[in-house]
């Protein structure tokens, strides 16, 4: 048996039909639309579009959302159909255990960690930094001090006493990473009413935001729309293409980490209700809700504040400090979006857990990882083991590395993630053309070629520092297959 075994479909169409002993089917096509909204908008949205703006194309960032749009669509085309013609827990490493092999499957899922696991992290910093804004602007209170909410390795800052502070640890991300791990532990059902509630608030906030913001965007703001070719050096020295195409390019790269959690979606398949029906709508649902919603707010976002604002005074809390400085009458707006977006952000990292906890309770389930990963709780069944693992993890990265690099490692991860999901609708047509499909991709192999194409432009735009941290951290995964997994692979 080579390192490109395939997993036999009639073994994963077994483990599909197979509910008693694994996890619960409880979730509606509704509830896999709600899931998928909860994990787009947040983190990407009110955080990275304020930067996409600043670092690298201006108001443009609105073409840099309609490029990821694309891409997001022809993956998410993709996805619909594996999803719905094989209804397994794991995602885009099931898909690949299924058509391209063991190693390749391997590849991907260890490239998940970074979709699920780091983007979950990332989030969790940026809730982390939306908390000290609802404490000092909306409850009028003192924010925790910079060394319990900063990471050891990002700059020092001097108030203004000139005293230098440092960071130690990111307490409320750890702290809001370990709540929604014990919630998932609970159940997927009561995590999901959770999710829809929250979705709900956050929606209503993003379209208020578009209503009244519309009626102060400056012209001005948006000339040019797409600034000419130059060089930005943000605070930390790295130097960021900005205009042109590769400006826009690597705003599309930054973007699209705002969506990033549709599919997650397919990760909940074996908890779905009917996932022959409901995958697909979830999926294609969650997804054309959510670039509506993001190419009008990008342009409402930039249209009311300068770019400079972006890089000088708006920060991490960009779209609350351009509410309060350029809308004026409509503050409390402003602390509305503090607190939906404490409220978003909490949702992503949710699916974001649910995601990641599935793809290792699959590669558990392969003898790819320790049993302890596929281990489902007697009551609750839920892989709970998995989650308290991931919440290390995930805990980890939150409480002591920066936002900035894991947010970036997040994106190319997943980009290469959809490309893989891409190639599987290929081969798997050509492999076996009489699986049962209930959603069928159009015009295959064209849109899968141009889901890659796209995908592959996106982390091209990324630069090559992006490029370092994803070679590097397949090296590590090379190193755990190698020396632990291949050996324990139930398939061998």
């Amino acid at each position: 048996m080579g390192l490109f075994t395939k997993k036999p479909m009639e073994l994963l169409m077994a483990e599909a039909g197979d509910s008693e002993k694994g996890l619960k089917r409880t979730l509606s096509a509704g509830a896999l639309v709600a899931l998928g909204i909860g994990a787009i908008i947040g983190a990407g949205l009110f955080v990275r579009t304020a930067a996409a703006a600043a670092q690298n194309a201006g108001p443009s960032v609105t073409i840099g959302f309609i490029i990821a749009a694309i891409g997001c669509a022809l993956a998410g085309l993709c996805y619909a159909e594996l999803s719905s013609s094989i209804p397994i827990s794991g995602s885009a490493y099931t898909y690949t255990y299924a058509t391209m092999g063991e190693l390749l499957a391997w590849v991907i899922g260890w490239d998940l960690v970074l979709e699920y696991a780091v983007g979950a992290a990332t989030v969790g910093i940026a809730w982390s930094e939306y908390l000290n804004n609802l404490l000092v602007q909306v409850l009028h209170m003192k924010p925790i001090a910079y060394e319990w909410c900063h990471s050891p390795f990002e700059k020092s800052v001097a108030d203004a006493a000139g005293v230098v502070h440092t960071g130690i640890i990111n307490l409320p991300a750890l702290s809001i990473v370990t709540l929604l791990s014990l919630l998932l532990i609970k159940g997927t059902q009561e995590s999901a009413f959770v999710n829809g509630l929250i979705v709900i608030t956050k929606v209503s906030i993003v379209v208020l935001i578009i209503v009244f913001g519309w009626g102060f965007i400056q012209e001005s703001n948006h000339t040019p729309y797409i600034p000419a070719p130059s060089v930005y050096t943000d605070s930390q020295g790295i130097n960021h293409s900005y205009g042109g195409i590769l400006g826009v390019l690597g705003a599309a790269g930054v973007v699209f980490f705002a969506f990033i959690g549709f599919d997650a979606v397919s990760t909940a398949a074996q908890e779905t209700k009917n996932p022959k029906k409901a995958m697909p709508i979830g999926i294609l649902g969650s997804l054309a809700v959510c670039t509506v919603l993001y190419i009008l707010f990008a342009h409402v976002l930039t249209g009311i504040a300068p770019v400079d604002f972006f890089r000088n005074d708006g920060k991490e809390a960009s779209v609350v400090a351009a509410i309060n400085t350029f809308m004026p009458g409509y503050q409390w707006l402003g602390k509305l979006v503090t607190v939906a977006i404490l409220a978003g952000f909490s949702s992503v990292i949710l699916v974001m857990l649910l995601g990641q906890s599935r793809v290792f309770y699959s590669m558990s389930k392969d003898g790819l990882l320790p049993k302890a990963f596929s281990d489902v709780h007697p009551k609750y069944k839920t892989p709970y083991k998995a989650n308290l693992i991931i919440l290390i993890l995930v805990g980890a990265f939150a409480a002591f590395v920066p936002g900035d690099v894991v947010g970036d490692m997040t994106s190319i991860g997943t980009l290469f993630a959809f490309i893989l999901v891409c190639a599987a609708v290929i081969i798997l047509r050509k492999t076996d053309p009489d699986l049962p499909r209930q959603f069928k991709t159009p015009l295959v192999p064209l849109v899968p070629i141009l889901g890659i194409i796209v995908c592959a432009a996106m982390i091209y735009g990324l630069g090559w520092t992006n490029w370092a941290r994803l070679i590097g951290w397949l090296a590590i995964g090379f190193i755990i297959y190698f020396g632990y997994s291949k050996k324990r692979s139930h398939l061998k």
